[in-house]
C-alpha cells in the first residue's frame, strides 16, 4: 500500500493536468467506514476559466477489487479485468445515475481523483428537524428504479455486476458469522444447531426471487443530498443481480434507519416502489409476493449484520455494538409476520430458547 504522501503527490500531478493552472491548496484525510479504501478531500485553488472544481476526492482503492465473498466463493472464475469501481461506473454513468464525475484514474497505483458530491448523506438530512422522511426516502427510490428497471434492461456481460449472482450460497455464506459469533451477542445459550435448518432455509426462499441490477449497499450512508433534492450515488462498486427487495431492505433498515423510518413509513415506500414497477410494467411478483421478498430480505441482512457488528468490535473496530440492538429489533420485527417460517429463530432472539 503507498503511502499517504505518494497518494497526495498523484493528486497534486493529476488536478494540475486535469485543469491547468489548478493547485492544491489543502488535502485532509476522510474517515472511510469498513473497507480498505482510503479517502481525502482535496481543496483546490485555480482560475475561474480552468472550470476546476473548488474540492474533489482521492481514493485508495486499497489492494483488492473484489470483495472477499466473491473470492471466497468463486462468484467471478476469471479476475476482472479492471478496478469494478470504473467498470461500474461506467455503466451506471451510461443510464444517466448520478454518480460521482471521474476525473484521473491511475489503475497502477490503485487511485482515482472523483467528484466531490458534499458532505450531507441521505441518514443525516433524515434527521434534520425539518426532514420529510418520506420524501426524502421517495428520491432514493426514484434511482432504485434507475439502477433496477432500465440498468437491467440494459446491462450486459461487459459489466462486472451482471456476472456476480447474489445467490442462495450467498445469502447463506452471509449468514455463517451470524450463527458462529451474533447469536451469541443477542441470544446467549441459544443453540447453534437448533436454528441452522432455518437459516438455511432463508436462503434457499431468497435464492427463488427473480435477480435484478442492484447497489448492494443501498444505504443512507452511500447516498448524498445537494440542493435539497438531488441524490447522488457512491460505493457501488460492489453492484451485483439479486432480488430487488435487498436493495430496499438496505435503504430502510440499515443500522438505527428505523429511528426515523417509522412503519408506516417503510409502508408508504414500500408501496411507492411496487406501484412503480406496476406503472413500468417490470413487477414480476404479486404485491403479496414482493411483500414476503421484503420480509425475507430484512430478516437476512439484519442477521448478517448482527455477526458483522460483533465481529468488528471483537476485532477492536469499536462502536458497532451499539447497532446490534437495531438489527435485533429489526429481525424480529419482520419474522412475527412470516411466524410459520423461523420459529426457533425467533424464540431464540426474542430470548425465549425454553421455547426454541
Amino acid at each position: 500500500m503507498e503511502s499517504s504522501d505518494a497518494f497526495e503527490t498523484w493528486a497534486a500531478d493529476a488536478i494540475a493536468r486535469r485543469w491547468p493552472g489548478a493547485r492544491v491548496e489543502k488535502i485532509d484525510s476522510l474517515r472511510g467506514d469498513l473497507s480498505t479504501r482510503r479517502f481525502w478531500r482535496a481543496r483546490i485553488a485555480a482560475p475561474p476559466s480552468s472550470g476546476a472544481p473548488r474540492t474533489a476526492i482521492v481514493v485508495d482503492l486499497g489492494p483488492d477489487d473484489l470483495p472477499r465473498y466473491v473470492r471466497a466463493l468463486n462468484l467471478l472464475p476469471a479476475p476482472p479485468v479492471e478496478p469494478p469501481w470504473i467498470n461500474v461506473h461506467r455503466f451506471f454513468t451510461s443510464i444517466g445515475l448520478p454518480v460521482p464525475a471521474l476525473y484521473a484514474s491511475a489503475v497502477d497505483r490503485r487511485a482515482l481523483l472523483v467528484e466531490d458530491v458534499g458532505e450531507l448523506p441521505l441518514a443525516d438530512a433524515a434527521r434534520q428537524p425539518a426532514a420529510d422522511v418520506a420524501d426524502l426516502f421517495r428520491l432514493a427510490v426514484e434511482q432504485l428504479f434507475r439502477i433496477h428497471v432500465e440498468g437491467s434492461r440494459a446491462i450486459d456481460g461487459r459489466c462486472v455486476a451482471r456476472r456476480i449472482d447474489y445467490d442462495g450460497r450467498l445469502f447463506e455464506w452471509e449468514l455463517k458469522e451470524f450463527r458462529t459469533i451474533g447469536l451469541a451477542a443477542v441470544a446467549p445459550g441459544a443453540s447453534e444447531a437448533s436454528i441452522a435448518p432455518e437459516l438455511k432455509s432463508l436462503a434457499e426462499m431468497l435464492n427463488n426471487y427473480p435477480r435484478v441490477l442492484s447497489h448492494r449497499d443501498y444505504h443512507g450512508q452511500n447516498l448524498y443530498l445537494q440542493d435539497g433534492a438531488r441524490i447522488r450515488i457512491i460505493d457501488f462498486q460492489d453492484a451485483l443481480m439479486a432480488p430487488a427487495a435487498q436493495d430496499l431492505a438496505v435503504l430502510l433498515t440499515t443500522r438505527d434507519t428505523g429511528a426515523v423510518v417509522t412503519p408506516a413509513i417503510e409502508q408508504r415506500i414500500l408501496d411507492f416502489y411496487y406501484t412503480g414497477l406496476i406503472r413500468r410494467d417490470t413487477a414480476n411478483l404479486s404485491a403479496g409476493e414482493f411483500t414476503t421478498s421484503y420480509r425475507l430480505c430484512v430478516v437476512q441482512h439484519a442477521l448478517k449484520m448482527i455477526g458483522r457488528f460483533e465481529m468488528f468490535e471483537r476485532s477492536g473496530k469499536r462502536g458497532y455494538a451499539g447497532y446490534i440492538p437495531h438489527a435485533r429489533a429489526q429481525a424480529l420485527r419482520m419474522m412475527k409476520e412470516l411466524p410459520q417460517l423461523f420459529p426457533k429463530l425467533s424464540a431464540a432472539l426474542a430470548n425465549r430458547q425454553d421455547r426454541a
